[in-house]
């Protein structure tokens, strides 16, 4: 039976704000010792005036006093530093209007042709062949081959991380993604950027086959700087030697491959996404504290025996990884096991971060894709102790999704070490969106709302 996915919340976005970085006072200085003051008695016979005697207690009781702290110092156990203030909850937003629009068109077209589709996927089923795994971004940080929740390891703050949520067969987001990211490249002369999606390749609709096929040449062009996590409709795409299905309503691209069973290499590509999924990992936790899934984070039920396991690769925390949904405001909520798409609230996610600092993972903050809100990202100002960021890069309204403007503002996020992503806001032309895609007749719904931003 296909699970059908709820409508995803839309939070509002909020005014944006500057990531900034607390800083923390030095302890006071040291007492200093006052001088003393030298009586100067000319007689042994003279008398001391109350004055005199009183500057003489005086002295005595300052140089007692700094004796005593400086003792108390040299004694006192090294004073521990006060910990890192959390993420602020507002990521930095840069809007995006300067990119090669005929340009990003020229790859989109380019792509649709599918002229190189047997060269790619003959490549991409040689990646997998290879001797040692494919090598993708951070397979090498895997404690075993199978390790699908990766305890990132060294990690280059420099080198730009570039984090690409739902995508649905959305090859102009795609296209617009690369090309911000070249953009950036080339302006800044940083070293070669690295790319995290977070899944969902295909389903409603779009180009999903299209998609695919761009995604295996990116990675087969640098299989080093690319990592793709498990969304929910990759992993609920199976092949069971005849057809394929999908256990997630909608799950058109399974229809779209069963459709084409005659042809050999759109079969061969929907194989192959079904045996790269299957070992693709869930969930990346970075050394600042970044977690990064498609989804969420194993609930409070599953906490018990995740400690006494440390089984992170259990099959429910990774359904967790990739199927539960934020709840905007909401304290807690139950976990609900009778549906994999189960609420968490904002203390659920500071009791995860308490468990997993405890296991040796320490999470402070997270970025997610999986619910599609109208800005195409969302922030939770609720969850004041662990920021929460979605992004989603979608130029177009899905049709499940019931009102807004048909051209969206897909979004890409850029890693900021110790704070939420940057939030990049690429402003398609709304008539290249039509160009590709194709807008809803006249007269179908139109927006309940005027597009934010």
């Amino acid at each position: 039976m296909s699970e059908v996915e709820p409508d995803a919340p839309v939070t509002p976005t909020g005014d944006t704000i500057a990531v900034a970085v607390a800083g923390s006072r030095a302890p006071e200085g040291a007492v200093t010792n006052p001088g003393a003051e030298e009586a100067d008695g000319q007689t042994a016979e003279a008398a001391v005036t109350p004055d005199a005697e009183e500057a003489d207690a005086q002295t005595a009781e300052a140089a007692v006093t700094a004796d005593a702290e400086e003792a108390r110092a040299q004694s006192a156990e090294p004073v521990e530093p006060p910990p890192a203030p959390a993420p602020d909850v507002m990521p930095v937003i840069i809007d995006v209007h300067d990119l090669d629009w005929p340009l990003v068109k020229e790859a989109v077209a380019r792509a649709m042709e599918r002229s190189r589709m047997r060269e790619t996927v003959e490549a991409f089923e040689a990646l997998l062949d290879r001797d040692g795994g494919p090598g993708l971004m951070f397979d090498g940080d895997r404690a075993t081959p199978g390790d699908q929740a990766i305890k990132v390891g060294e990690f280059d703050p420099a080198a730009p991380l570039w984090i690409i949520g739902d995508l649905h067969g959305d090859l102009l987001a795609l296209e617009a993604a690369v090309a911000a990211i070249e953009k950036d490249a080339a302006d800044t002369r940083s070293p070669p950027p690295r790319i995290v999606f977070l899944g969902d390749l295909f389903d409603d609709e779009g180009l999903g086959l299209e998609l695919l096929l761009r995604l295996f040449e990116l990675v087969l062009a640098a299989p080093n700087k690319i990592c793709i996590l498990v969304g929910n409709h990759d992993e609920a795409l199976s092949y069971d030697g005849v057809h394929f299905a999908s256990s997630v309503s909608p799950g058109d691209f399974a229809d779209f491959l069963n459709a084409n069973l005659a042809h050999e290499w759109i079969e061969r590509a929907g194989k192959l996404a079904v045996r790269f999924f299957a070992q693709a990992p869930h969930a990346l936790f970075l050394p600042d504290g970044l977690l990064i899934a498609h989804a969420g984070f194993p609930l409070s039920d599953l906490h018990g025996k995740l400690e006494e396991t440390g089984d992170w690769n259990d099959p429910a925390c990774l359904s967790d990884f990739t199927w539960t949904r934020a709840h905007p405001t909401a304290r807690r909520k139950m976990p609900n096991r009778f549906t994999r798409g189960s609420q968490f609230g904002r203390e659920d996610f500071d009791l995860f971060c308490e468990l997993a600092g405890r296991m040796g993972r320490p999470v402070t903050h997270m970025v997610r894709g999986h619910d599609h809100g109208e800005d195409r990202f969302i922030t939770y100002p609720a969850y004041q102790a662990h920021p929460m960021l979605t992004t989603v890069a979608l130029s177009r309204r899905l049709p499940r999704e019931a009102f807004g403007p048909f051209a969206r503002v897909p979004t890409l996020a850029r890693y900021v070490p110790g704070a939420l992503p940057q939030v990049h806001r690429l402003h398609v032309p709304a008539e290249l969106v039509a160009s590709v895609f194709q807008p809803p007749e006249t007269g179908a719904a139109e927006p309940a709302t005027e597009c934010k931003g």
